[in-house]
C-alpha cells in the first residue's frame, strides 16, 4: 500500500457494547480472549455456533466505557441480533453506531510514522479520541482508524492521507489470504479454525469456555485440521458458489466465495494438492497459493 492511500472501508459497520457486563458478556461469547482488549490493544475475534462453524467475526477496539465492534456492514445486522440473543439479563446495551462511524484503512508503514506506535498487530493509539490501530490479524493489512464520520475527511487531510480505490484494499488482502468481504457465504459452511483463524490471532486456546470451544479444541488438540480457507485466482472461465474443485479425477476443495476475492476450503494435506497444480472446477481453470504465514 502506498504511504499516502487511506481506503473508506464502506463495507464495515460498527456496534458498540456498553454496560456494567460488557466484558463478561463477550467473553463468554468470543473465540478470543476480551482481557486481551485495552486502550492500547485490540483484537481479533469470532463468534461461532455451538458446533464451533463460523457465524461471524470482527475486531474489538476498547472504547470510552465499552468495546466498538467493527464488522462487515453485510453482517451487522445478523451480529447485533445474535447478541441480542445472548444478552437475557445481563446489564448490557448493544447499540448499532453504523451512521455515526466509519472505518479507514492505511499502510503499515504509515501507522510507523506515528511517535507512540508499536509495529505490533493489534497495538492501538489515539489520534484524539479516536482509536487508530495494527490490524490484529495481519500488520501486512496496515492500520484502521474509527472515526465519526463528521470529523473524517478534515482528519484524513491532517494527517496527509489521501482517499484511494478501495478495490486496491480488497486485492491485497485477498491476495495476503485474508478474506476481504463476502463473509456471509461462509456462515455454516466451515470450522471457525478452518477460517485460519488461530494464525490471524482470532482463537485463544487457553481462555475458559466460549460458543464453540469444545469442537475448536477437539480439532486443534487432536490435530485433525485438514482443510483450510484459501484464495483461489482464476485463470480463466467461470467459478460457482459451491461448486468442487479438482486436480485431474481427485477432489481437493470446494468454492465458498466465488465474488471477484473468491476464496475455497482446501484440503491442503491431501498428497492431490500442490499450489504449483492449475485445477478444474465445472467452467473455469483456477490456482490456489497457501498463504506464507500459514505453516
Amino acid at each position: 500500500m502506498n504511504i499516502k492511500n487511506v481506503y473508506i472501508l464502506e463495507d464495515r459497520s460498527i456496534l458498540y457494547i456498553k454496560g456494567e457486563d460488557g466484558k463478561d458478556f463477550l467473553q463468554n461469547l468470543i473465540s478470543n480472549d476480551i482481557n486481551k482488549v485495552s486502550e492500547d490493544n485490540s483484537c481479533f475475534t469470532s463468534l461461532l455456533t455451538p458446533q464451533g462453524k463460523f457465524l461471524y467475526e470482527f475486531i474489538i477496539v476498547k472504547h470510552k466505557t465499552g468495546y466498538l465492534l467493527d464488522c462487515e456492514k453485510n453482517q451487522v445486522d445478523g451480529l447485533f441480533k445474535q447478541l441480542s440473543l445472548y444478552k437475557l439479563r445481563s446489564k448490557v446495551e448493544i447499540l448499532n453506531l453504523s451512521n455515526e462511524f466509519v472505518v479507514a484503512a492505511f499502510s503499515h508503514e504509515k501507522f510507523l510514522k506515528f511517535d507512540e506506535s508499536k509495529d505490533q498487530p493489534g497495538f492501538t493509539i489515539k489520534y484524539r479520541e479516536d482509536p487508530i490501530f495494527l490490524d490484529p490479524r495481519n500488520r501486512q493489512l496496515g492500520a484502521r482508524l474509527i472515526i465519526n464520520l463528521e470529523k473524517l475527511y478534515l482528519s484524513l487531510k491532517k494527517l496527509d492521507l489521501h482517499d484511494a480505490d478501495i478495490n486496491e484494499y480488497y486485492s491485497f488482502s485477498h491476495k495476503l489470504g485474508i478474506v476481504p468481504k463476502d463473509l456471509n457465504k461462509l456462515q455454516n459452511k466451515l470450522f471457525g479454525i478452518e477460517c485460519n483463524f488461530e494464525e490471524l490471532n482470532g482463537i485463544d486456546f487457553k481462555k475458559g469456555c466460549y460458543v464453540g470451544q469444545e469442537n475448536t479444541a477437539r480439532i486443534k488438540l487432536k490435530n485433525k485440521l485438514s482443510k483450510r480457507l484459501m484464495p483461489v485466482n482464476v485463470i480463466n472461465g467461470k467459478l460457482n458458489e459451491g461448486e468442487s474443485i479438482f486436480n485431474n479425477e481427485n477432489k481437493i476443495g470446494k468454492v465458498l466465495i466465488n465474488s471477484d476475492y473468491p476464496f475455497a476450503l482446501i484440503k491442503y494435506l491431501d498428497e492431490n494438492f500442490d499450489e504449483k497444480n492449475e485445477f478444474k472446477t465445472k467452467e473455469a481453470s483456477i490456482r490456489i497459493k497457501k498463504p506464507d504465514w500459514i505453516s
